[in-house]
Formats: structure tokens, C-alpha cells, sequence
């Protein structure tokens, strides 16, 4: 029998995705990963990986049978995401720390943990699929459209998809409820977090300053001819395509267009530069095709809740990718990923420069 190592986060869509894989015929064991320590930065009950999540997942994986393990991986998750996290907003930029953490803490310190117990598999509760096409392994949209989660797993390698499942990508959100429920799931109607888990009430700035230890300098607000239009309390507070919370009047609205950390200055207009069809990405991951050497029409995500746009897009280095969208697109921001799109296949994507 194989074996597989289930990520628990405590959630509904975890703990439903252990009964599938049990139900599948994997001898499964059940972890939870620790990932920070809560007076770090303020954690509290209501984001995911807290301590009631870890007694949540606890109680449905001894209702199935399987052993289950808390691992702490709160000193790599602390290098290689809250610091990472941190320092992008220092130097202006907008990471997605969840892409991070899928990409070195989920398949990446827990796949090893997982080969070091023997488990083929590492099971989650991501709603995405993984089938073959052309010969390859490729990573697909969920069938709930309004739960894809692909967009956070676009740097999965062929490697790291030939030994991961994800049970939940065929089912809606809906069904997945129904089965907890059915089965008597302590977790059946949790609601889901909507926060980064390390930022309590979406306070970001607050966890940054104590993290890091440092202040974020006030500075300008300039127009885009480098007018000073008024003070900001620090970059860290602002994201391109911002428009509430300046504190700058104005006959009418105005918007963040450009950050910029060596002068301290945030560039304020009433919308131009705000768009753009011209996006480079690198760092790139592709896994449904080895590279794109001609120009090919794709539909790419430049953010987690953007609506795919068609684009042209092009492999100008083996690290780089240059997007062209058909239509300029809004707040185009520097530490996000661009996400590509053949049908329902992820291509693969890159982190925006």
C-alpha cells in the first residue's frame, strides 16, 4: 500500500482531502506544519495554523485512523517567507507570501519530510488538478472555477506534481462541506481564513515594523512630475493601484502609480500610469511546455483575484518571460506573479520585476 503524507491546516478542504485519499487506498499519516511562533508577530486564533486549527486537525485525523505529527518548520518559514515578505515591502514591492509558502515550505521542506517517512504522496486541500497531457504531468484549473487555487501553485516542478495529489479539484466547495458534515467532521462549517496566516487582522504594516524592528521613514507624495503633494507615513503602508487610506485631498481621485524606496517617495495621479499591457516576469516556472522560444497567445493572471486576460507572451531569456497583453491592464504591481493560461492548463508563470 502506498503511503501519503497529508498537509492538515485544520481546515474543512484539508481534512476532506485526507477521507478521499484514505478512501483512495493510501496508508495515510496526517501533519500540521508550524510555521512561526505566535508572539513573533501577533498571531491570533482567527488566521489558519493557530493552535485550535492544529487541535482541529488533530481530532479528524484520529477519526480516520492516522497518525498524525505536528513538524516545526517555524525557522525556515520565518527565513524564507516573513523575511522575504518583509523586505519586499522595504523595497517597494507587493509580495504574495502564500506563493512562497506553497513553493518552499508545502513542496519543499514538507516533500522532504515526506520522502524521509517513505510517503509517495503528499496529499493537500488545494482546489486544483494534476493529469497528464501530451506525455506530461500538467497542473489544471479545479473544476469550482470560484475556488481555483492553480494561480498559488504555478511554480509546482514535474517533480514535485509527479508525487502530489490534490483530492478536491473535481468537487465544488459546496460538495466538500456535504462530505465533512456526512462523516461528522469537527471542522464541517469552519469558516475559511481570509488572512495571511502571520498578519492578524490584515494589519500587515504593524507586522512588518515588529518583525524587522525598524520604522518605516515618512516621506513624499509627489505627483508625476515629482510635485510634493503631502506626507506618507512610510512605503510599507501602500500598494500600486491604492487609492484609500492617502489622506490627501483631492478634487479628484487619486491613486499610488509608483513606488519608489531609494527616494522614499510615493507617486501619486489621477490615474495615469496606471495601466499597462507590458508586464516581464522572471523566475519563471514552466512545466506544461519546456519553454516558449515564439511569441504563443495565452490568457495570464497578473494577481490572485485578477480575471485572466488574453496576452501574447515570449521566452527572451532561460529566466525570463515578456507578457503583452491584448488591452492595458490596471495596477500592474512588482512582486506579484503573472500566472499563464492554455485553456484550464497552468503553462506556468514568473514573479512580476
Amino acid at each position: 500500500m502506498m503511503k501519503a503524507l497529508i498537509a492538515m491546516s485544520g481546515g474543512v478542504d484539508s481534512s476532506v482531502a485526507a477521507l478521499l485519499a484514505k478512501e483512495m487506498g493510501y496508508d495515510c499519516v496526517g501533519c500540521t506544519m508550524r510555521l512561526y511562533n505566535n508572539e513573533d508577530v501577533g498571531i491570533n486564533s482567527r488566521t489558519c495554523c493557530s493552535l485550535n486549527d492544529v487541535e482541529d486537525a488533530r481530532s479528524v485525523a484520529y477519526s480516520l485512523g492516522m497518525p498524525y505529527y505536528v513538524f516545526n518548520f517555524s525557522s525556515d518559514f520565518g527565513e524564507k517567507i516573513i523575511k522575504k515578505f518583509v523586505d519586499s515591502y522595504f523595497d517597494g514591492a507587493t509580495p504574495n507570501p502564500c506563493i512562497d509558502c506553497n513553493r518552499y515550505m508545502k513542496f519543499e521542506k514538507l516533500y522532504d519530510r515526506a520522502m524521509l517517512l517513505g510517503c509517495e504522496k503528499i496529499v493537500s486541500g488545494h482546489y486544483a488538478r494534476i493529469e497528464e497531457q501530451n506525455g506530461r504531468l500538467v497542473l489544471k484549473k479545479a473544476v469550482d472555477q470560484s475556488k481555483d487555487q492553480s494561480y498559488v501553485l504555478y511554480m509546482l516542478s514535474k517533480e514535485q506534481l509527479s508525487h502530489t495529489l490534490f483530492p478536491l479539484g473535481g468537487l465544488t466547495k459546496a460538495q466538500v462541506r456535504a462530505i465533512a458534515e456526512k462523516n461528522g467532521f469537527i471542522n464541517s462549517f469552519k469558516p475559511d481564513s481570509q488572512d495571511i496566516c502571520f498578519v492578524p487582522n490584515g494589519d500587515y504594516a504593524s507586522v512588518i515594523e515588529k518583525y524587522s524592528g525598524k520604522k518605516s521613514e515618512p516621506g513624499y507624495f509627489i505627483d508625476g512630475s515629482g510635485k510634493i503633494l503631502g506626507e506618507h507615513k512610510g512605503i510599507i503602508h501602500y500598494t500600486v493601484g491604492q487609492r484609500k487610506g492617502l489622506g490627501i485631498a483631492s478634487s479628484a481621485p487619486l491613486f499610488v502609480t509608483k513606488i519608489d524606496p531609494q527616494n522614499n517617495t510615493v507617486t501619486l495621479t489621477h490615474g495615469e500610469g496606471l495601466f499597462t499591457d507590458t508586464v516581464t516576469v522572471r523566475d519563471i516556472n514552466l512545466t506544461a511546455v519546456d519553454s516558449i522560444e515564439e511569441p504563443i497567445k495565452v490568457k495570464a493572471k497578473i494577481r490572485y483575484r485578477h480575471t485572466e486576460q488574453s496576452a501574447t507572451v515570449v521566452q527572451t531569456d532561460s529566466d525570463t518571460l515578456k507578457i503583452k497583453f491584448d488591452s492595458p491592464q490596471r495596477a500592474v504591481t512588482r512582486g506579484q506573479a503573472a500566472v499563464l493560461y492554455d485553456g484550464d492548463t497552468v503553462l506556468g508563470g514568473g514573479t512580476i520585476v
